[in-house]
């Protein structure tokens, strides 16, 4: 007993350390943990003597994090992953799996172990890439919405998979064939159970557990473990039981509660599933497979991102929003490595199956890590390469003949939506520019002068006619996208008062230095806008109602055209 706690003791305090050098570094901690486990485990330093029991504790950190996922994958999330998004995830996900099949068959992989290995690198983080886009406050730009969107749609399919898989079970043939069909019989059923708990006993049993916190918490804890091993024992994984176990209680006013409260215990065990993999990784098996690596990694950096960005062409987007969703794709997910864990468990998969695919994993969350960081200036660089990945635009501004002494605004969605209405009662004519399809389908089908571009395609520019405008507007909130615009417009001599818009203090200052006319500053504006709103309603208790009655009107109105 002293040796287990000896050993756990070293795992987290080796672990908390490199994490620290990680965050340090602005680097993913998944790395610093399947380090960890590389110069604890057999193969350095040989701390780790009871690999089982620290495998049986990584798996609580499995269950617990798929249990998460159950609870905060609902139905109001998946409805709202929009179309475009929902066909990029399942298109990237089946283009990927079908190309990294067949490359792996030609390394010599059987066919079970290449299937696995093939899905693992289809699934990208969606906790890394959510984390990276927030950093960059691009989580509602349109790249950003998309790219979520289609994490969502993985994550999903990556549930599936798991369950598909499972049937496996070195079965053959028509018995394969008889193995899935069991196992989604099987499937079938526990979700069955699930919905029927979430339906008509769950919501009774924790309304009475809500009122103390500690039972709250046991309460889902067990609910997820006991589904756990339900599945276990009816022959799938118990990954699928604590994912069905989240997703009954769903549906629960509490769910966000539980979800705060169990985060820190997923945390925990996660990071010991993520050391077990380090522990685990025989390098000297990847001697005679540095090929297959390497060929790998770059089909995840490179060709995954292609994939999307061909997928994203035929749906119409602009090169810009292309290549910037491709790059949250250049690396591999928690999930891959889950899966192939799940392999190795059920023999489907060997250790040097799984130590390739976690090497990929180092190499492939690493390197898109700075990929996604230096995105705009990435795509500066290589923007002249990418015009294959654009459709020509079909959509011309017809009303623009003799179009003079009008505003131009570059982005509809957030603010430009306000800004257009607000012009539009005023009288004056309005040309919009955005790249986002669904949003000028919309402007178009409002009889609303627009056009379907970049702000800084220069052709763009001249068809707006904006040497005739009285005003321009944007709302993107892209410090060098704004510099840019106001660089081009000075150089063709154009003089026409520019508004631009800014996230932070500091961009702002240097958007006036740059020579804007007015930098919108929406925190500042929604403070200023609030307040007054504010005095109003506290003078006025009737004025709450009505501006709550509009405000819900005009969220039911956006959440309809998604």
């Amino acid at each position: 007993m002293d040796n287990f706690f000896t050993e756990i003791s070293l795992l987290i305090i080796v672990a908390t350390a490199l994490g620290i050098i990680a965050r340090w570094l602005k680097q993913p901690s998944i790395l610093a943990y399947v380090l960890a486990g590389v110069i604890l485990g057999p193969h350095w330093l040989g701390i780790i003597k009871q690999p089982e029991f620290i495998a049986t504790l990584s798996s609580f950190g499995i269950a617990l994090l798929l249990f998460l996922v159950g609870l905060e994958l609902n139905l109001v999330k998946l409805k709202a992953i929009g179309k475009p998004s929902l066909y990029l995830g399942i298109g990237q996900v089946l283009f990927t799996s079908i190309i990294g099949y067949i490359i792996i068959r030609l390394f010599g992989a059987n066919a079970i172990a290449a299937l696995y290995i093939a899905v693992a690198l289809t699934f990208s983080s969606t906790i890394i890439i959510v984390k990276l886009l927030s950093e960059q406050r691009s989580l509602d730009s349109l790249h950003g919405r998309l790219a979520v969107g289609m994490l969502l749609v993985q994550d999903f399919l990556a549930i599936l998979a798991l369950i598909i898989l499972a049937g496996f079970n070195q079965a053959n043939g028509a018995a394969l064939t008889s193995a899935i069909l069991l196992t989604i019989f099987k499937g079938t059923v526990i979700v069955v159970i699930a919905y029927a708990a979430s339906r008509w006993i769950l919501p009774a049993l924790f309304s009475r557990l809500a009122r103390q916190d500690e039972l709250l918490l046991l309460a889902s804890v067990s609910w997820a473990f006991l589904f756990s091993i339900f599945a276990s024992r009816i022959g799938l994984s118990l990954e699928i039981g604590a994912f069905l176990a989240g997703l009954s209680l769903a549906p629960l006013p509490y769910n966000l509660e539980i979800s705060g409260k169990i985060k820190g215990l997923r945390d925990f065990f996660i990071t010991i599933f993520f050391i077990v993999l380090g522990s685990q990784l025989v390098f000297s098996a990847i001697g005679g497979h540095y090929a297959a690596l390497v060929i790998l990694s770059l089909f995840v950096l490179i060709g995954n991102p292609l994939i999307v960005m061909l997928i994203l062409r035929r749906m119409g987007y602009r090169k810009r929003t292309s290549f910037l969703v491709g790059l949250t794709v250049a690396q591999i997910s928690e999930f891959s490595l889950i899966l192939m864990a799940l392999g190795f468990r059920l023999g489907h998969v060997s250790a040097t199956d799984v130590s390739l695919v976690t090497l990929i994993g180092v190499i492939t969350i690493t390197i898109s890590t700075y990929f996604i960081t230096h995105g705009e200036r990435l795509y500066r660089w290589l923007s002249p390469l990418l015009s294959v990945f654009e459709l020509p635009s079909k959509i011309e501004l017809t009303e623009a003949k003799g179009l003079t002494n009008h505003v131009v605004v570059f982005g509809y969605h957030r603010l430009g939506e306000h800004i257009v209405a607000a012009l539009q009662k005023i009288g004056k004519s309005v040309v919009v520019v955005d790249f986002n399809p669904v949003a000028i389908k919309y402007l178009e089908s409002q009889g609303i002068p627009c056009l379907y571009g970049d702000m800084n395609d220069l052709e763009i520019i001249e068809k707006t006619k904006i040497n005739k405008a009285s005003l321009v507007i944007s709302t993107n909130s892209h410090i060098f996208d704004n510099l840019r615009l106001m660089q081009n417009l000075k150089i063709r001599g154009i003089k026409v008062p520019t508004y631009v818009t800014a996230d932070t203090w500091h961009d702002a200052r240097d958007l006036y230095a740059a020579g804007a006319s007015y930098v919108i500053f929406p925190h500042y504006l929604a403070g200023v806008q609030f307040g007054n709103q504010l005095r109003e309603m506290l003078m006025d208790p009737n004025r709450l109602l009505v501006d709550k009655t509009k405000h819900l009107t005009e969220l039911e109105h956006r959440y309809a055209r998604t």
